[in-house]
C-alpha cells in the first residue's frame, strides 16, 4: 500500500506537470454548436457578404504605414474531399463561415498586398477546415496553406531561401480562427492560458516558426455595448486586442496589435491598428462592371 500511494502520488504530479502553462487541447472536431434563429436569419438569409472596410495602420520595417483594410465575411459550402469552395451538392459539404481579410500598404516605393482566408465550421468543429495565407510585394510572394486533417498539414511556398517548408503538427487552437468565433459565438471564448497558433500574417511577416505558443486568452464584457478580446503571446511579445459589438451580429469595431517590428537598430515595439470605416452587404461576386466601382467610394477605399 505505501508503494502504491506513493506511484499515486507521483503519477498526479507528472500529470499536473505536463499540463502546467497549458490547457488540455480537447477534440477539435467534435465540438458541435446550435445556430440561434437570429444567427440562421443573418448568415443564411441570401443578402450576400457582409463587407467591412477598416482605415489601417501597419507596423512594418520599424514605422507605421497607412493602407487599408477589408473583412468580407460569407457562408458558404466546403468541400473537405477537394479542400476548396464546393460547386456541387455532396454529402460530405460542410457548411462554413469564410472569412477573407484583407490589407494593403505600402513601404516606400513599393506596395505590400496581403490577404488570410479562413474556412471556419457554422456547427460542428473548433478549427477551420482551410486556411490559406499570401503576401505579396516587389520582391516576391509568399504562399502558406494549413489543412484540417488527421493533424494540421501544414505546407510554405516563399521566395525567401531556406523559408519553403511542408509538415504535420498536432492540432491546436488557430487565432485566426478568433475572428469568426466572436461573429457567431463570443459567448463560447473563455479565459486562460492555452496553447494557440498565431496569426499567419505575422509568423509570415516576421518569419517565426509555424506552431503554437503559450497564450493568455483574456475577454472583457464590462461594458454591454462594446467587448474586447485580449490575446497575449509571452514567448512573442505580442498581443492582440479586438473590440467588437456586445450584441448580435458582433461586428467588428477595431483591433490593435503590438509587437516588436523592424530589423537591426531599427527594432521596436510598434502597434498595428485597424478602425472601423463602414460595411455593406453585398453579392460583390456579381458588381465586376466598371459601373460598380461606386461601391468602393462607399466603403471608403481608395487603394
Amino acid at each position: 500500500m505505501k508503494y502504491l500511494f506513493i506511484a499515486t502520488l507521483i503519477g498526479a504530479f507528472l500529470a499536473c506537470s505536463a499540463s502546467d502553462g497549458k490547457n488540455e487541447i480537447q477534440s477539435l472536431e467534435n465540438v458541435t454548436r446550435d445556430l440561434s434563429e437570429e444567427a440562421k436569419e443573418y448568415w443564411y438569409h441570401g443578402g450576400g457578404a457582409e463587407i467591412t472596410s477598416f482605415e489601417l495602420t501597419q507596423a512594418r520595417y520599424g514605422e507605421l504605414r497607412k493602407g487599408e483594410s477589408v473583412m468580407v465575411f460569407v457562408t458558404e459550402p466546403f468541400s473537405p474531399s477537394s479542400n476548396t469552395k464546393a460547386d456541387n451538392p455532396r454529402n460530405d459539404n460542410v457548411s462554413v463561415l469564410k472569412l477573407n481579410f484583407t490589407k494593403r500598404f505600402n513601404t516606400g516605393i513599393y506596395p505590400y498586398s496581403m490577404m488570410n482566408s479562413t474556412f471556419y465550421p457554422m456547427q460542428k468543429g473548433e478549427a477551420s477546415l482551410k486556411v490559406s495565407t499570401s503576401v505579396q510585394e516587389w520582391c516576391g510572394h509568399v504562399y502558406m496553406e494549413l489543412q484540417n486533417k488527421k493533424q494540421f498539414d501544414l505546407i510554405n511556398h516563399s521566395y525567401f531561401e531556406g523559408e519553403s517548408f511542408e509538415k504535420s503538427m498536432a492540432k491546436a487552437e488557430l487565432e485566426d480562427d478568433y475572428w469568426s468565433k466572436i461573429r457567431l459565438h463570443p459567448e463560447s471564448i473563455k479565459d486562460g492560458k492555452r496553447n494557440i497558433i498565431p496569426s499567419f500574417f505575422y509568423m509570415r511577416l516576421m518569419h517565426v516558426e509555424a506552431q503554437d505558443y503559450l497564450c493568455e486568452v483574456k475577454v472583457d464584457r464590462s461594458k454591454s455595448d462594446v467587448h474586447e478580446l485580449e490575446l497575449t503571446y509571452p514567448e512573442l511579445n505580442r498581443t492582440l486586442r479586438i473590440s467588437f459589438e456586445g450584441k448580435f451580429p458582433h461586428a467588428i469595431l477595431s483591433w490593435t496589435e503590438s509587437y516588436v517590428d523592424g530589423f537591426g537598430a531599427n527594432t521596436k515595439l510598434l502597434e498595428t491598428t485597424g478602425k472601423r470605416i463602414k460595411s455593406i452587404r453585398s453579392k460583390y461576386w456579381e458588381k465586376h462592371d466598371n459601373s460598380d466601382a461606386g461601391l468602393r467610394d462607399e466603403l471608403g477605399l481608395k487603394m
